[in-house]
């Protein structure tokens, strides 16, 4: 898929990319498959599917978002990527917090995983597309979410981490500040889970406010995007200890 082919898949979701930023996506690629050839990152490689299956699907959030703000379910005001303060949970080989960081230079970013190596990785591409106002932290998310510099501090969350609901959002939901927003990536079905989630989700301060589900352009790729926004502080006794989240959900 070259440059305009990317550029018109892209602008069915929403979003407009220049050179500068379809060149960062490329070195992105090429930086994702040389360390994936001795790490294990991704079990996608080929070139079109990497653009696809990550960085458009990481960018389909802005199809939601505007799907939201159609309802009146969102305001104008929110989700604007000059004033977001962004937190990828689980961020992995950086889906989807660098393809948003790329597409929305303005946006603050931070992308935190538990694994070093991943983090080494992060930092690399961070360093060779000379991305700003963008950072990784080394940690868990129950220990990430109990210090200070990053509890209740940001206007969205985001996570493509494969967990349950409730797990995600005892993981995710400390970090975002009151009045912001958790966006959570699922695919599948998920009506029973949304279900399950719903009160755990009230007591780590959250509600759910829209679920959307699309289909990725010209695929069959499935991918629902939850909607919660936290109304109150999330309770200090959240998260709890480091693997409980994962173990037990809330209920």
């Amino acid at each position: 898929m070259d440059k305009k082919a990317f550029q018109e898949y892209l602008n069915k979701l929403d979003i407009q990319i220049n050179e500068q930023q379809f060149e960062q996506f490329d070195k992105y690629y090429e930086i994702l498959v040389e360390w994936n050839s001795f790490m294990n990152l991704t079990g996608i490689t080929e070139y079109e599917e990497v653009q696809i299956k990550h960085f458009a699907d990481s960018l389909a959030i802005q199809y939601a978002i505007n799907a939201c703000r159609q309802k009146n379910l969102i305001t104008e005001m929110e989700f604007l990527p000059e004033t977001m303060k962004i937190i990828d949970v689980g961020t992995g080989a950086g889906f989807p917090g660098i393809p948003l960081k790329i597409a929305f230079p303005a946006a603050e970013v931070l992308l935190l995983d538990s694994l070093n190596k991943r983090v080494k990785f992060l930092n690399e591409v961070i360093d060779q597309l000379g991305l700003q106002g963008i950072e990784t932290v080394h940690a868990r998310a129950e220990e990430g979410a109990r210090n200070g510099a990053y509890r209740e501090q940001f206007t969205c969350a985001v996570s493509r981490a494969v967990a349950n609901l409730a797990t995600l959002s005892e993981y995710c939901l400390p970090f975002v500040a009151v009045g912001g927003y958790f966006v959570a990536y699922k695919s599948g079905v998920i009506e029973e889970e949304l279900q399950e989630a719903t009160s755990a989700i009230e007591k780590l301060g959250g509600t759910i406010v829209d679920v959307e589900h699309i289909t990725l352009p010209d695929t069959d790729i499935e991918r629902s995007f939850i909607f919660i926004k936290k109304v109150k502080n999330t309770p200090k006794k959240y998260p709890r200890k480091a693997g409980l989240p994962g173990k037990e959900p809330l209920k």
